[in-house]
């Protein structure tokens, strides 16, 4: 305890991040004596000791990079956090973990598609960390949680592990608790700032083995997270999309420039399952339909030449795809929503 309080009061000195904590560290010997060089005040320690207090109070946990449950992934990437703050399930960190994001404004076809990867990969055993945004992250989790058996899920926060954001995903978040855990570098109680958050996509991208982006704008934080995945040497795979979305010019320039593979689907990670059901099976019939239909509006009837099914049967899964929210009907037939 005395250790770990040590390494908090070095960590929440003004001006204290992962690297200057390292060299400090590496100066001084230890956490306590590089503590002693900063001339801290009481008021700083009594700080420290309210927020351990609180987080005990919480239900929260206090990892060190030197512990045996301290992500494997993260804790190879260079100034990893050497403490983070953990709410939920501990024994989700022992997990092998893939990383799944991109953008908050998703459409609803592109959030199916990795609602499946994800469940895809945690009923494997795989957990699937994302940043709980809106849109493609929010997709990711419930995914994962979707998954039969104790599937499970990591939430990396840019605040507190106790600051709910957005305050839409609240629920989310709750679940996640149940089934996962919630992750932050940052101290409990903190409201995070726009420079969080980029920090934060470095260890999404720390924590997974491999990295799956989805639709994203080019300059959106996602593809920070994907470059960071790259740089740490993980295994990137994009999802492309129609060229003509803006969505897509992320994942897309990534594929054309070899930086990640091309995510076509499940099927890229693992071998088709042999054992899916009636239930099972009919999605991927309606999925077989999905992927006949794009930005250009298409037919009915050419629909049936595509999949070779009945008219009748079109019309009833289009139907279930239109309540999904996943196509729409226009004037010159369907669309991906």
């Amino acid at each position: 305890m005395n250790e770990l309080f040590d390494k908090l009061c070095l960590l929440r000195a003004p001006r204290i991040g992962p690297v200057r904590y390292a060299r400090l560290v590496a100066e001084f010997g230890s956490p306590a004596a590089a503590v002693v060089s900063l001339n801290l005040d009481a008021a700083h320690f009594d700080m420290v000791r309210r927020e351990m207090d609180d987080a005990a109070a919480r239900g929260i946990h206090y990892i060190s990079d030197d512990d045996d449950i301290y992500p494997k992934a993260l804790g190879r990437v260079k100034n990893h956090p050497p403490v983070i703050t953990v709410r939920g399930n501990l024994e989700t960190l022992r997990r092998p973990m893939v990383s799944i994001v991109g953008t908050r404004h998703a459409t609803a076809a592109g959030m199916g598609f990795v609602r499946d990867m994800a469940r895809a990969f945690a009923s494997r055993g795989i957990a699937v960390a994302s940043g709980m945004a809106m849109g493609t992250d929010t997709a990711a989790h419930a995914g994962a949680l979707s998954a039969d058996g104790d599937a499970q899920t990591i939430a990396v926060l840019a605040g507190g592990v106790d600051y709910v954001w957005p305050i839409e995903n609240e629920s989310l978040y709750r679940k996640i608790i149940e089934r996962g855990a919630v992750i932050s570098e940052m101290p409990v109680g903190f409201v995070p700032n726009p420079t969080n958050f980029v920090q934060r996509n470095r260890w999404i991208a720390g924590l997974g083995e491999k990295l799956i982006l989805g639709e994203a704008d080019i300059n959106s934080g996602s593809m920070t997270t994907a470059r960071f995945a790259a740089e740490y040497g993980r295994d990137v795979w994009a999802i492309p999309s129609h060229p003509a979305d803006s969505r897509a010019a992320g994942p897309n320039s990534l594929i054309a420039s070899g930086t990640a593979k091309l995510c076509s689907g499940v099927s890229d990670f693992f071998a088709p399952d042999q054992t899916c059901n009636r239930g099972e099976k009919k999605s991927q019939t309606e999925n077989s339909l999905l992927d006949a239909i794009g930005t250009v509006a298409v037919s009915e009837s050419v629909l049936t030449q595509i999949v070779k099914k009945s008219i009748s049967e079109i019309k009833r899964e289009l139907v279930i795809l239109e309540l999904q929210g996943l196509v729409k009907k226009t004037d010159g037939g369907y669309v991906r929503a």
